[in-house]
């Protein structure tokens, strides 16, 4: 009696830890791909409870959140022979748990890689001003690439963004000259546009007076009146050439 009662309880013993192999529970996040006798089954598993019949039946765990992966720095050379670091980001999830289980041994690494060799070519065939002015353009060339070669995998590329170019210190410089150099183009440009209005301005001015010469004096007593609100110890006032030109005429008459 003692001997089956002890095989009694080991059998209930081992049909307990096969039922709970067999219970599995999945998060709402998680899918479970199964393979059975080697096969892998068409649907994957979950979320909630799934039952895995042990030891016919494997599991593995696939999560469908979203992956923020984040490319270490990369040696670029841009079309126009220089030399950048460049690092950048990439969001992907997946989407088909079996073909990221069955079609790439690690889906992560494999996508890690890709993105860090789409990330080199891609920048080689662009140049310095395109990578820092075109930005968005670069991220949806890399978002397309990568989420081409990374379909078959079960994997969705959502976005791609770089994130931070490094520069050398040279090319740094002649940067900041280059824009040195268009603020002060600009600001020629403005201060030449503003000499010709002037001059307009002043040509439709003289036009004005020709017509009334009395214009002419009302000018000077403004003038007086603007340099008597200063605090001027020297005051320039100035004489029409005619009355001199009277003057002189006259001296000249009683000499």
């Amino acid at each position: 009696m003692g001997f089956i009662g002890s095989g009694l309880g080991l059998a209930v013993f081992f049909g307990l830890f096969i039922v709970f192999k067999w219970i599995n529970i999945l998060n709402e996040y998680e899918r479970g791909v199964i393979f059975r006798l080697g096969r892998v089954l068409p649907e994957a598993k979950g979320p909630g409870f799934v039952f895995v019949f042990w030891p016919i039946d494997r599991m593995v765990k696939i999560s469908l959140r979203t992956v923020v992966h984040d490319i270490p720095p990369q040696d670029v050379i841009t079309r126009d022979n220089v030399s950048v670091k460049v690092n950048a980001v990439v969001y992907y999830r997946v989407m088909n748990p079996v073909r990221s289980v069955v079609e790439v041994e690690n889906y992560i690494y494999a996508t890690s890689q890709l993105a860090q060799t789409t990330l080199r070519a891609v920048l080689g065939e662009v140049e310095l001003d395109d990578l820092l002015s075109k930005r968005e353009q670069v991220n949806v060339r890399l978002q397309e690439i990568i989420d081409q070669h990374s379909d078959p995998w079960g994997v969705k590329v959502s976005m791609v963004e770089v994130k931070h170019v490094d520069l050398p210190p040279d090319m740094q410089r002649a940067i900041a000259k280059q824009a040195e150099a268009e603020r002060e183009k600009r600001a020629k440009i403005i201060h030449a546009e503003g000499e010709m209005l002037a001059s307009v301005k002043l040509a439709e001015a003289a036009d004005v007076i020709s017509v009334n010469p009395v214009t002419i004096q009302l000018r000077y007593l403004q003038t007086l009146t603007e340099i008597s609100t200063e605090n001027a110890t020297t005051i320039v006032f100035p004489v029409p050439i005619k009355m001199l030109d009277a003057l002189f005429g006259k001296t000249r008459g009683d000499a």
